[in-house]
């Protein structure tokens, strides 16, 4: 699976994006949903989804048909589908690349996994020739997307658990040759968490969450009251909180709660998305089965 910049269209955010202030601006895009759409249902059923099928499932989620395919055909440009009949249904497929990253997306996306202080740092420091800038960008953006602070141009840094993950990505992106990677500790001047400030900007992180709440805290409220669970209804509103939630473990990798301020909004947003999950997760899939088996 933004995020990837949910990747995003595929879990992949864009770092720290201007937050939403109109409720319109807030809705999930169409590109998103449809990766989303693909990472919870196509992935099991082998990577494939008829074009009726998911205009039917957007729908729900108020997307048009015009969009649907306009988003696909630049899913299609991106590498990420590929046109692929199934017993002479019309359909698009996972690209490799795609399965990829939706797959290393899982991890981050549904893991709660949160940096204590004694774990260290992992910083990368790296340099890339004049004569080679677009790799510097892409390295830059590939940092961003990983959710790295940013210590000075060519110093970053993470909770050290994303080290695996960070190496991972740098090498099929092939670009190890420009970066070297340390575990570290930070021993002053000044306190951790004022330094934290310094590299990730945590005011913007607190208005991303909370925007997540204001959008999705409603949502969960009304599902707590129900006896019945509708799967239309569940389908869409589960779509549409995966597809917000997904950039922003990108976003903000875990960091040490101590070296955040107090009563961070970033566990309260999670507890949300969480318990949406819990309850929507299996009704949604149902709903998708039945369509499927109706097809």
């Amino acid at each position: 699976m933004t995020t990837v910049k949910q990747s995003s269209e595929s879990g992949a955010p864009d770092k720290l994006r201007r937050v939403p202030t109109d409720p319109e601006d807030r809705a999930p895009k169409p590109r998103a949903l449809i990766v989303t759409v693909y990472g919870l249902y196509a992935r099991e059923a082998g990577g494939w989804m008829s074009v009726a099928s998911l205009i039917q499932l957007l729908a729900q989620c108020g997307v048009d048909e015009p969009s649907v395919r306009s988003s696909i055909f630049r899913l299609k440009r991106r590498g990420l589908l590929t046109a692929a009949k199934v017993g002479g249904v019309a359909g698009y497929e996972l690209s490799d690349t795609a399965r990829e990253i939706l797959d290393e997306g899982d991890r981050r996306i549904f893991e709660r996994r949160r940096a204590s202080a004694d774990e260290g740092w992992l910083m990368v420091v790296f340099s890339v020739p004049e004569s080679e800038r677009d790799k510097r960008h892409q390295l830059r953006s590939r940092l961003s997307w990983l959710g790295f602070g940013t210590v000075s141009a060519g110093v970053w840094i993470a909770p050290a658990h994303l080290l695996d993950e960070t190496r991972e990505t740098l090498a099929r992106q092939g670009l190890q040759g420009y970066v070297e990677l340390f575990r570290a500790d930070h021993a002053g001047f000044a306190a951790t968490a004022d330094r934290v400030r310094d590299w990730w900007d945590l005011d913007r992180l607190h208005e991303l969450y909370d925007a997540f709440l204001a959008q999705h805290g409603p949502v969960l409220a009304g599902y707590r009251r129900r006896r019945r669970i509708d799967g239309a209804r569940a389908f869409a509103d589960y779509v549409s909180a995966l597809t917000d939630w997904r950039r922003l473990p990108y976003l903000e990798p875990g960091l040490p709660l101590d070296v955040l301020p107090p009563d961070w909004i970033g566990i309260r947003a999670a507890d949300t998305f969480f318990e949406l999950r819990r309850r929507l997760a299996g009704p949604a899939h149902d709903y998708v089965e039945s369509l499927r088996a109706a097809a």
